[in-house]
C-alpha cells in the first residue's frame, strides 16, 4: 500500500510543478506582449522544457522566438559562440557558463531576452563542490547587465527540472519588470 501512496504523491508533485510553470508562462507572456518584446532560451539541464511550456501556450509566436538546447559543451561551444576555455575552467555548470549560454541566445537569435540554465538535474554526475540538483539560471537583455543566480532543488531528476523551469521563468518576469 505504501508504495501506491508513494506513487501517487510523486504524480501530485509533479501535476503541482507542471501547473506553477504553466501559471509562471502566463506572467511572463503577459510582460513580453505588453513590452512587445520576444525571448528566446538557451538550456543544458532542463532540456527544452522551457521553450516546450512556451509553446504550450496558444500564441506564442507572438513572443517567443527560439529555443537553443545545448545539452553537450560542443553545442554550447557551436550553437551559442561559448569560449571552450570558459567551459574547461570554469565546468559547464557555473554562473560564467550559464552568463554566457544567456548572453549567446541573444546573439544568435532575433530576441531581445533570453534564459539559460545549466545544472545537475541527476541522479548522477553531482560533486561536493556541485552536488545533484544545483542549477545556475541566467537572463540576458540587450542593453541591460546580464543577471544570474545559482539554487539548489530537491527531489528526482523530473522535480530538479520542473523546478529549474519555475525559477528560469518566475526569475525573467523579475528581469524583465526591472529592466525592460
Amino acid at each position: 500500500m505504501s508504495s501506491n501512496y508513494n506513487i501517487l504523491a510523486q504524480l501530485t508533485a509533479i501535476k503541482e510543478e507542471i501547473m506553477a510553470i504553466e501559471k509562471e508562462v502566463i506572467q511572463l507572456s503577459n510582460q513580453l506582449i505588453k513590452r512587445r518584446l520576444l525571448i528566446c532560451t538557451a538550456e543544458s539541464c532542463t532540456g527544452g522544457l522551457i521553450a516546450k511550456s512556451f509553446t504550450d501556450v496558444v500564441g506564442s509566436s507572438k513572443w517567443f522566438e527560439s529555443g537553443f538546447v545545448t545539452y553537450s559543451n560542443n553545442a554550447k561551444h557551436k550553437m551559442l559562440g561559448l569560449d571552450k576555455q570558459l567551459i574547461e575552467s570554469s565546468g559547464a555548470v557555473s554562473q560564467s557558463v550559464a552568463v554566457a549560454m544567456a548572453e549567446g541566445a541573444i546573439t544568435n537569435s532575433l530576441a531581445k531576452i533570453s534564459i539559460a540554465t545549466t545544472g545537475i538535474a541527476g541522479p548522477a554526475g553531482g560533486t561536493k563542490e556541485k552536488p545533484v540538483g544545483m542549477v545556475w539560471i541566467a537572463w540576458a537583455a540587450k542593453h541591460y547587465t546580464t543577471q544570474s543566480q545559482c539554487f539548489f532543488f530537491d527531489g528526482d531528476r523530473e522535480s530538479v527540472r520542473n523546478q529549474a523551469a519555475i525559477a528560469a521563468i518566475s526569475g525573467c518576469v523579475k528581469f524583465i519588470v526591472k529592466n525592460a
